[in-house]
């Protein structure tokens, strides 16, 4: 399942949400690419995407969670990857 958390983190002088799957790795980078989202976007277990593509990223069907829980079903699903563990894609 595709997951996406409320755009509110601040950088570059825009909010941004994380997009994610709790799936597979294959599943998310699909569809990030139907929603136009470049793949250096990716960072680690998860793609950043501005607030501007987060309307789209619903209507194509990513589900809302919160960020906590985002975190959480990807430690769930085994793919969560920590920064000293992980390339960046």
């Amino acid at each position: 399942m595709i997951l996406v958390d409320e755009p509110r983190w601040p950088g570059r002088g825009r909010l941004w949400s994380h997009l994610a799957s709790d799936l597979s790795y294959a599943e998310l980078h699909v569809f990030a690419e139907m929603l136009g989202v470049p793949r250096r976007a990716f960072d680690r277990d998860h793609y950043d995407i501005p607030a501007a593509r987060f309307p789209a990223a619903l209507w194509l069907g990513a589900t809302l969670v919160r960020s906590r829980d985002l975190s959480a079903r990807l430690r769930a699903a085994g793919l969560r990857r920590p920064k000293h563990l992980s390339p960046r894609s």
